[in-house]
């Protein structure tokens, strides 16, 4: 399997990590992202399912909408990603390892502490 990602540093809420971004069209992730603080790589994949989520009822011009009860919210159907969560830390490595095309040169490993 052709190696479709590549490792950089960055940033979740307030701690550094890593993420793996797409270098390739036929990567099938849009982007992987590792949380320091619960230990766990998000994969974000192309594959695409419809959500339902309460959202603001906006007015024609585009303000929230409020009523005795509070905020309105209206029912929206939503396209989104396909989100997958790693947790095991052997299995994080190996997916690092068979996706990024720099995983021998970068060190991901010291944000997994």
């Amino acid at each position: 399997m052709n190696k479709l990602m590549m490792l950089v540093k960055s940033s979740w809420q307030e701690d550094k990590t890593f993420k793996m971004v797409p270098i390739s069209e036929s990567c099938p992730y849009v982007e992987c992202i590792y949380d320091p603080e619960s230990k766990v790589l998000v994969i974000i994949s192309k594959i695409v399912k419809t959500s339902l989520h309460m959202l603001p009822k906006l007015d024609d011009y585009g303000q929230p909408m409020t009523g005795s009860k509070g905020a309105k919210q209206v029912r929206n159907r939503i396209e989104v990603f396909q989100e997958f969560y790693i947790e095991e830390k052997d299995a994080i490595e190996e997916i690092v390892n068979i996706f990024a095309i720099n995983s021998d040169k970068f060190d991901y490993k010291s944000f997994m502490k």
